[in-house]
């Protein structure tokens, strides 16, 4: 399966579990990785046969910046889902990171992957 990846989009909700994370938002970093069959757009150079990377990392970033998870894997899921309700994805891999989430580490990530219908 073909590739199309988005990188480091930096972003910021409310996200965490303890008050002061529920007043202000956070950093996040989010890094999608959209599994498609990219052969037909790569033979025809027309947009329509591809996936609309842009308006997906425009719905990604809508819903991040309008959510208020408690956990970061539950943000993970709601950008998995968002990601396979476009058109051409199968599957999609999500790393959410939350820079400063723990003392003396740089980052805490989550990356889960999820299929289309499962």
């Amino acid at each position: 399966m073909d590739k199309i990846t988005i990188r480091d989009v930096a972003l910021r909700c409310i996200i965490g579990i303890y008050p002061e994370e529920r007043r202000e938002k956070q950093d996040v970093l989010v890094t999608i990785t959209l599994h498609a069959n990219l052969a037909r757009a790569g033979r025809s150079d027309a947009v329509e046969d591809t996936v609309d990377y842009k308006a997906v990392n425009k719905a990604v970033i809508n819903l991040v910046e309008n959510s208020e998870y408690m956990l970061v894997e539950a943000l993970a899921q709601a950008i998995a889902d968002v990601c396979l309700s476009f058109g051409g994805v199968e599957q999609v891999n999500v790393i959410v990171e939350k820079p400063g989430a723990l003392r003396f580490a740089r980052t805490v990530e989550v990356e889960i992957s999820r299929s289309r219908g499962v």
